[in-house]
């Protein structure tokens, strides 16, 4: 039996936890030119953010939105405030730090999670995410997605493997937790592959592990390919069975955080049953039961 992010926030915090994307207003160094230009292949221009709030306000604005949104649904008031649009330690301290603590803050959030990439934890940064860490949880999401190299390229997804080891070490090293983000799908990758690149986040020691679908996204290089026919995506009973094998893989200290993952419906190219969450997870279900 696996451990889902919903049972460990249950066992950690007392009740449902619900978490409310955010935007720190960061760019990306793989969009702006120091490692690359226009992202990874299959970044979409939200920065994979489709369902954050506005980075034009204020990070307290932002909280009071996201909260509406989920009211009805959330009646212990408890959530995790997550900065997920492109790479959200990429800034300066003096502009991070105040935004961050923003949103720690707000009495009903209880964690911060910051979405970003390992090569962009410089110590100033880290020393910033400890001191934060000490008011109230901080996880680090860090998006490997594969550790196979010719895939990585592919991607572009700009940095090796080694940098990834280093950013969790030191990441723990501060006591700050890690979950790593693994997309399931990528072209060329078989399903050894993949469970590879999950046998390797297990052995990091991350404490969660994100498992996402590939989603082809309409405007980005990744939608190209396709149209090209130069791959093809998965369907979903391939979907479900690596699914499965990866669960398999992971044991029950490492918190599953995610089994699919949701994409923007408007913009979404492939595979067109992914934008049926609900019969993807039952699908999912059934097979782990």
């Amino acid at each position: 039996m696996y451990k889902s992010l919903n049972e460990h926030l249950r066992e950690r915090f007392g009740s449902k936890v619900y978490k409310i994307a955010l935007s720190s207003g960061c760019t990306c160094p793989n969009r702006d030119g120091t490692v690359g230009v226009g992202g990874c292949i299959f970044c979409a221009e939200s920065g994979s953010g489709d369902f954050a709030q506005e980075a034009d306000f204020s990070i307290k604005e932002q909280i009071r939105l996201a909260k509406e949104k989920v009211a009805s649904k959330n009646k212990d008031g408890k959530y995790i405030a997550y900065f997920q649009s492109f790479t959200n330690t990429y800034g300066s301290v003096e502009m991070l730090e105040p935004k961050f603590r923003e949103a720690i803050n707000d009495e009903e959030v209880v964690a911060l999670s910051i979405a970003t990439r390992p090569d962009c934890i410089p110590e100033d940064i880290l020393k910033m995410l400890s001191r934060l860490n000490a008011i109230k949880p901080v996880w680090v999401e860090l998006g490997l997605q594969t550790i196979h190299e010719e895939t990585a390229d592919y991607i572009r997804r700009g940095y090796s493997l080694e940098v990834y080891d280093k950013a969790v070490k030191e990441l723990h090293d501060i006591g700050v937790e890690v979950i790593t983000h693994v997309i399931i799908g990528l072209p060329g990758e078989t399903k050894e592959n993949i469970l590879d690149t999950v046998r390797y986040v297990v052995k990091s020691k991350a404490e969660g592990i994100k498992l996402q679908l590939l989603h082809v996204i309409e405007g980005t290089d990744l939608a190209e390919d396709y149209a090209k026919g130069l791959f093809k995506t998965l369907e979903l009973e391939e979907y479900v069975a690596i699914i499965k094998a990866c669960v398999e893989l992971i044991p029950p200290t490492v918190v599953i955080h995610r089994l699919t993952g949701d994409g923007n419906k408007k913009t979404l190219v492939a595979p067109l049953w992914s934008g049926d969450k609900k019969r993807v997870l039952n699908e999912i279900n059934k097979v782990l039961r």
